[in-house]
């Protein structure tokens, strides 16, 4: 048995402070980045993307090719 008494408005408001403090971490990750960061991320991010889209395969069309599902 445990052998603490709960009070259940301190534990409801201490989950509240933790579901705060948690939701403006997650809101510093998403707009705390500065403009130069922000432009910086977006020309890597465009950069890679080129580089993967250079190593792509080039496959024939198989729309031509595809058998009618319509009856």
């Amino acid at each position: 048995m445990s052998g603490g008494v709960v009070n259940f408005n301190k534990a409801k408001k201490a989950a509240a402070r933790h579901k705060k403090v948690k939701h403006a971490a997650n809101n510093r990750v998403k707009y705390g980045a500065s403009k130069p960061q922000k432009e910086r991320a977006a020309e890597l991010t465009k950069k890679l993307q080129a580089k993967l889209d250079g190593h792509k395969l080039d496959t024939p069309s198989d729309e031509d090719d595809t058998p009618s599902t319509e009856t």
